[in-house]
């Protein structure tokens, strides 16, 4: 595997660029939990994370790819892991956010971005591949990233874990859409979303019929909740038939 390396992402990927393109349709498997991974999430809380990446393939894969039904035959199949969790400071992310909100209340004349804490930030880390109908291996990646002081603070041990899980999803899915990563990309990479992406995004309907098992986006009302420092277990609905308890 290759290291594809941002800012703050670290990643490992591996994809056959002429295979991957070549694939029209796409199926994605629940994203599971290894057994050690966010041990002090609770079983809702891993849920709604696992069920981040998933939207996330879901919504990024449709700009290409016909995504397709579990069972219905398909070029490629996705399936991802969560490997390890840092979970975040519900106190330091409590009062960051506080602070943040205060701010919103001062008339500076222009906006004023609030640094979080630099405490009890935490990260996220996922391993992917997509196989072929024989089950070999197209595309790869190990990736982990971790929330900075400019993450937007949400009060909830799964916070910074189900907002990186969306960033995850996204990276994944380009690297099957281009074939190749989008830190690989020469000059200024500029990602316009489509309209349909755009309209996910929002809590529309997705392109295609698979994804709504992974539930619709939290729209607008998950933007204002992220402004407010409310825990995504308050703004996502999760998988669409499913609502696990703590």
């Amino acid at each position: 595997m290759t290291p594809s390396n941002g800012l703050v992402t670290k990643s490992k990927v591996n994809v056959k660029k002429d295979e991957a393109l070549a694939a029209k349709t796409v199926t994605i498997l629940p994203t599971a939990f290894l057994p050690t991974a966010g041990t002090e999430l609770s079983e809702k809380q891993r849920a709604l994370v696992a069920n981040a990446v998933d939207r996330a393939l879901c919504i990024t894969l449709s700009d290409r790819f016909e995504v397709v039904a579990p069972d219905a035959p398909a070029d490629l199949t996705v399936v991802a892991t969560v490997t390890h969790v840092k979970e975040t400071n519900n106190l330091a992310a409590g009062v960051s956010a506080a602070a943040m909100i205060g701010m919103n209340f001062v008339d500076l004349g222009v906006p004023v971005p609030t640094p979080r804490l630099p405490i009890g930030l935490g990260n996220l880390s996922v391993e992917a591949e997509a196989i072929d109908p024989s089950g070999r291996q197209v595309a790869a990646m190990v990736w982990g990233k971790g929330a900075t002081m400019f993450t937007s603070p949400k009060v909830s041990r799964a916070g910074d874990a189900h907002g990186l899980a969306k960033a995850f999803g996204d990276d994944f899915g380009r690297l099957l859409v281009e074939g190749q990563s989008p830190r690989d990309k020469k000059g200024i990479d500029i990602d316009l979303p489509s309209r349909d992406k755009i309209n996910s995004a929002m809590g529309g309907a997705p392109k295609y019929a698979p994804c709504e098992s992974f539930g619709r986006a939290p729209g607008v009302k998950g933007l204002v909740g992220g402004q407010l420092g409310l825990p995504p277990e308050w703004t996502d609905k999760g998988a669409a038939n499913t609502a696990p308890e703590e």
